[in-house]
């Protein structure tokens, strides 16, 4: 959990609103409301490749060069081709349904295929329309294409990102072209981490704006992936915990307290190279398919909730180095205003996680607050699912993760699911699909 980690969401289903041109990784979005419904058929081991949309309303490319940043209105469709995948600095979507995948074949061709079925069902479904030959009016003896949840829904924003975990790499003869940057996280003070929810050789992060499109979206991309892969873990979230929006209203955490104040936005084409984007100077271990993805560090962080609540407001503030009510640092005024490090405390949560702390290490997050129910004795399963974007693992979560070890906030949250995984690039074009670059020989 790092330095100004969560924000509150308005409402489930409202989009967040985009103010401000320059947004690197998105294009325009599609107007109105595209169906679901599609021409487009499965055949045999793949699916048949097409473009044809219902009324004709497709999503446009990005491009780096695009000034642009997607529709903000409720229902817009964002761009699913670009130099990156979206879903990183994408203007964040008000929830998620993360899941993490085991690979089941050992089938190299077999494995290839479901990606390129995996890029076009996320191509369909970003777009707001059906995948396959869609939810109904297909062969009456076999299961339809699409599970029809999802029908008469607007994209909502979808986005769709993959990650390949470093167990992936043990498989199909790829050792060799693992980055050293994909590292195995160490162990760090106080983790008690259930490996049920934990690891993964691939991962799935869908954002949307409706809950029910971003679950429609990870339920038919396992549908398609029976056999192949299998669910290792997933995980909801709401109120999303941190923005990549400037000067947008800061939601509050499980905690109550505004975060994601200083976070990297997705208009700042110069922090995002120098924090978030691998560059071709990353890649002399022969990871260049790396050139233009990023560094995914997963984190499910439970908040001991009940403890929380009965904890004296000063005390609340001087864990997080932040006043409750304004979100200012402790000595300021605004929210917004530079913290004075050594006003806080020297195990307040802000001081420990802050890059002037860490050499500088800074990292893009977009995490989400979640609820699973109780645990059986009356308490909340509760907190944050912590995600992190960044060029190198090293040099981003790991040193702010040690640096954490003294916070004071560790009385109250205990890290219980961990994973880590390389986010490919974007895809670039409808010929174009998710790990080409390391798969291909050619590319």
């Amino acid at each position: 959990m790092t330095d100004t980690p969560s924000e509150r969401s308005e409402r489930t289903g409202q989009a967040e609103q985009t103010e401000h041109a320059g947004q690197t990784e998105q294009g325009a979005g599609v107007a109105g409301a595209p169906s679901r419904r599609s021409v487009l058929g499965w055949g045999g081991a793949g699916l048949a490749l097409g473009a044809a949309a219902a009324g004709g309303a497709v999503a446009v490319a990005r491009s780096d060069d695009d000034p642009q940043p997607a529709a903000a209105g409720a229902g817009a469709a964002v761009a699913f081709h670009g130099a990156h995948q979206a879903g990183i600095a994408t203007p964040v979507q008000d929830r998620l349904h993360f899941a993490a995948f085991d690979v089941r074949t050992d089938d190299r061709a077999v494995f290839v295929q479901l990606l390129k079925d995996w890029t076009e069902a996320a191509r369909r479904l970003t777009a707001g329309q059906a995948v396959g030959e869609g939810a109904y009016g297909g062969p009456v003896e076999a299961p339809p294409d699409d599970t029809g949840e999802a029908l008469g829904l607007k994209p909502s924003r979808l986005t769709l990102t993959i990650g390949f975990g470093p167990s992936l790499f043990e498989k199909f003869d790829l050792a060799d072209r693992r980055p050293e940057a994909l590292i195995d996280l160490p162990k760090f003070a106080g983790d008690n981490l259930d490996r049920d929810r934990s690891g993964g050789d691939l991962c799935v992060q869908a954002c949307a704006d409706d809950p029910q499109v971003a679950v429609h979206a990870i339920r038919n991309l396992a549908r398609i992936g029976f056999g192949k892969v299998v669910i290792r873990w997933s995980q909801l979230g709401f109120g999303k915990t941190s923005s990549t929006t400037p000067d947008a209203q800061t939601p509050r955490n499980l905690m109550g307290f505004k975060d994601g104040t200083r976070n990297i936005a997705g208009t700042e084409t110069d922090r995002l190279k120098k924090f978030v984007w691998v560059g071709e100077s990353d890649t002399d271990d022969g990871s260049a398919w790396m050139t233009g993805g990023s560094y995914l560090v997963a984190r499910r962080i439970r908040m001991n909730i009940e403890t929380w609540d009965r904890t004296s407001l000063q005390e609340q503030e001087d864990v997080f180095g932040r006043d409750k009510g304004e979100g200012a640092p402790v000595g300021r005024a605004k929210e917004r205003d530079e913290p004075f490090l050594k006003a806080m405390k020297p195990d307040a949560h802000v001081r420990l996680a802050h890059p002037d702390t860490n050499a500088g290490a800074t990292l893009l997050r977009r995490g989400y607050s979640f609820t699973d129910g109780t645990d059986g004795l009356g308490r909340l399963d509760a907190g944050l699912f912590f995600l992190a974007y960044q060029r190198d693992v090293r040099k981003g979560f790991v040193p702010v993760q040690r640096s954490l070890a003294a916070d004071s906030l560790n009385e109250y949250i205990q890290h219980v699911g961990s994973a880590v995984f390389a986010i490919p690039p974007g895809v670039r074009d409808a010929d174009d699909w998710w790990g080409r670059a390391l798969f291909s020989e050619e590319a």
